[in-house]
């Protein structure tokens, strides 16, 4: 028999049944005893919230499952809410209806916390209660939490990931098969990485998102998602990916924060880039998720692992859950909101960076002295220089030293206008050097 220091169980409800409540629920139903043992007393699933009751769920008992979410948290004898509808509403009024009434919140939303973060930090604040969210970036790395209490007495000054499984597993493909985007699209949507719409993973929005989390931890500064820098990658093509691995390099999508050398301000950007295939993200295939952080005092430390799916991210929201029991019944809180730098974030024009520029164009003599100018006009140094074509066209592929992304721009902005300039085929980030 499992002892416990208490006998009064506490109560959670939990909004939402889908791929990761279902397991949630789960979960909680088959080891109550061993989350009783780490807990210190009973975790009772006291209701499950969701919007079609008639669809068939065998890891949820019919009597434990409502539609009616509001009654469900404003019951008053509920100790912890776990909330994993998504979206902005009506999970905000939610959350903070539960903070009113008692309770703590585990929470995977991603896009609430990235959009109105502080404020819910602040309910949890006025009410006494926690807000967990490991699960919201990531999946089932432990990540977030180290940022906030095992790497707390420590300055960290980047963190560098693959932090979206769709489109890590669609650059994968392209990369490992030849394959084009459409296709690799296709194949992530039937195999179930891809949703229906894919527009908030191929577009970047869900890795901003959690780019706008991790700098916030990782830098005691609010970013808002309107501050992060976001590319996606439907305009990689199979010529891009060609292009890197001539160059020794692949394609990510990578999701970057990082402080200023002077320490007096951060940048957080999302965007697809070519990295050495000799760096470690090289070789995250499929659609795992792997992160860097690089600390003064730690160092380097690299978080991987499955990055979605519903038993991956379901461990990380069990291992919140027990933290806000343990909580509850101890009568402390967990760690709140750490914003106390301040530190403003710096707009992508004044990120110093690197480019891999292609251009068409004409295939005679002068061409290059012609590009060369411009790139030195704008003040961006040349690291290295190919050419080729055949029958008056060509293609002219640069890489850039570092220099200011407005730079950058203004140079690609300034190729563009020239008469033996074709075209910009493509450009794209030089990272992880």
């Amino acid at each position: 028999m499992v002892r416990t220091r208490s006998s009064r169980p506490l109560r959670v409800a939990l909004l939402g049944c889908g791929v990761v409540g279902s397991q949630v629920a789960r979960l909680m139903l088959t080891q109550a005893d061993d989350l009783a043992a780490r807990v210190g007393a009973p975790v009772e699933l006291a209701g499950v919230a969701v919007r079609r009751p008639d669809r068939a769920r065998e890891t949820v008992p019919p009597e434990l499952v409502t539609t009616d979410a509001a009654g469900l948290v404003a019951s008053g004898d509920i100790d912890v809410v776990v909330e994993l509808i998504g979206g902005i509403e009506p999970a905000r009024t939610l959350i903070d209806s539960a903070f009113a009434h008692g309770a703590s919140v585990v929470t995977a939303n991603k896009a609430l916390l990235a959009q109105d973060g502080p404020a819910r930090y602040a309910e949890a604040e006025r009410h006494g209660a926690d807000l967990y969210f490991e699960a919201a970036v990531a999946g089932a790395i432990p990540l977030l939490r180290p940022l906030r209490e095992s790497l707390a007495g420590d300055r960290v000054n980047r963190v560098l990931g693959i932090v979206n499984g769709t489109t890590n597993f669609i650059l994968d493909r392209m990369e490992s098969t030849g394959a084009g985007y459409g296709e690799a699209l296709a194949e992530a949507s039937a195999l179930g990485y891809a949703e229906a719409d894919p527009t908030a993973d191929v577009e970047g929005f869900d890795a901003a998102a959690k780019a706008a989390i991790l700098a916030g931890i990782a830098f005691h500064s609010r970013v808002s998602l309107d501050e992060v820098h976001r590319e996606g990658i439907t305009e990689i093509t199979a010529s891009d990916i060609a292009s890197a691995r001539a160059m020794g390099r692949t394609v990510k999508l990578l999701a970057i924060c990082e402080r200023s050398q002077d320490g007096r301000s951060v940048t957080a950007r999302v965007h697809p880039a070519m990295i050495p295939l000799s760096h470690p993200l090289a070789s995250v295939r499929e659609a795992y998720n792997a992160v860097f952080v690089e600390a003064d005092s730690a160092g380097q430390l690299m978080f991987y692992g499955p990055g979605a799916g519903g038993a991956p991210t379901a461990s990380a929201v069990l291992g919140d859950l027990v933290a806000a029991c343990r909580n509850k019944l101890n009568g402390g809180r967990g760690p709140g909101e750490s914003a106390y730098a301040r530190l403003p974030v710096r707009p992508m024009g004044e990120v110093v960076t690197r480019y891999h520029i292609s251009l068409d164009v004409m295939d005679k003599p002068g061409v290059l002295a012609q590009c060369a100018t411009v790139f030195a006009d704008h003040g961006v140094s040349i690291d290295t220089v190919r050419q080729s074509g055949k029958d008056g066209e060509a293609e002219l592929v640069v890489v850039t030293h570092r220099a200011p992304d407005a730079a950058l721009s203004a140079t690609v902005e300034a190729l563009r206008g020239l008469d033996t300039v074709h075209g910009v085929a493509s450009i794209m980030y030089v990272e992880g050097e």
